[in-house]
């Protein structure tokens, strides 16, 4: 057999294994890239699409506005409010998210026994559907005034019950709204905070005691939160991106059989009852949901840059 032979064979084979590789890279990626374009994206070029048409009642519109329901949109004093309740949310939510998951990662972290169960305890609120989180808080722990185990320990000091969720002076709802957050994504970011403790290297640490660095504040200032740099960026971007798509403990928590009140409507709450309420204004709804989703990517790009995420280690 000549060596030209040998070659030609060769590539045949190598042409065949590329050709089975490739089949069976669309067999598993195929159905999900499908289900993807079909689910999100075609949605997404859709919505961009009704933003530009007058579309009340109706998703295949044919009165072309160009850029009127953008103007209405940034006009309306009630979608700007909506965004001002998302930066109230963030301002309460992102540092103590951050601040509680950090906290548990490093007592899990520091653990001898036990460790993964600990670590599954916290983290499993976060496979618990909002929806189902919002309504147990609603239902059980801050019920009307008279009911809910909120009510029931404050009746245990001889204090006066609470409207939790009915009044906005004080505005309590911030609490139920926060605290239910809280509980939800804390053993998540839990877990990503462990996944960068546990990639410092044990060296560190020791170099520090030889240099006379004592264990507890000192030794994290200097070494473990410098060091988780890259995760509490990763991590604070997360949060900065989930509330601004808060909606289902807002919706399920404040609405009731009258409606949803007038005060702390998110952006999603907001376009929901633009696009889908009386109205059925969808060509207003898409607008606004465009602008919604330039805020974000503006938001994040303009963090990632400040805070050097991707930038290479010095």
């Amino acid at each position: 057999m000549t060596t030209a032979t040998t070659a030609a064979r060769n590539r045949r084979k190598g042409n065949q294994r590329t050709r089975n590789h490739t089949l069976w890279f669309w067999i598993f990626v195929g159905p999900f890239a499908a289900g993807l374009a079909v689910f999100t994206y075609v949605p997404l070029g859709w919505s961009v699409y009704l933003s530009f048409f007058d579309a009340h009642n109706t998703v295949t519109p044919s009165d072309f506005t160009g850029l009127d329901n953008y103007a209405a949109m940034l006009a309306d004093p009630a979608f700007r409010s909506s965004l001002a309740t998302f930066a109230l949310f963030t301002a309460f939510i992102v540092p103590a998210t951050y601040a509680l998951s950090l906290a548990l990662a490093l007592a899990v972290n520091r653990l001898r026994f036990a460790q993964a169960f600990f670590r599954s305890v916290f983290f499993l609120p976060a496979a618990c559907s909002y929806v189902v989180a919002a309504l147990v808080w609603k239902l059980s722990l801050f019920n009307g005034v008279r009911f809910g185990l909120a009510n029931t320990v404050l009746g245990w000091f001889g204090a006066e019950p609470v409207a939790w969720l009915a009044g906005t002076d004080p505005p309590w709802y911030w609490l139920v709204l926060v605290t239910v957050r809280l509980w939800l994504q804390t053993g998540f970011y839990m877990v990503l905070f462990l996944a960068g403790l546990q990639r410092i290297p044990p060296g560190l640490y020791e170099a520090a005691a030889l240099d006379g660095a004592r264990p507890g504040w000192q030794t994290f200032r200097h070494i473990t939160f410098p060091a988780l740099r890259a995760t509490s960026v990763a991590v604070v971007l997360l949060l900065v991106i989930g509330a601004f798509q808060a909606f289902d403990e807002f919706y399920n928590l404040l609405s009731d059989a009258r409606g949803y009140p007038p005060y702390a409507r998110p952006p999603l709450v907001y376009l929901y009852y633009t696009a889908l309420g009386q109205g059925q204004n969808l060509g207003l709804g898409s607008a606004g949901a465009v602008i919604l989703a330039l805020v974000i990517a503006v938001v994040t790009v303009a963090q990632a840059r400040l805070t050097g995420l991707g930038r290479k280690e010095e």
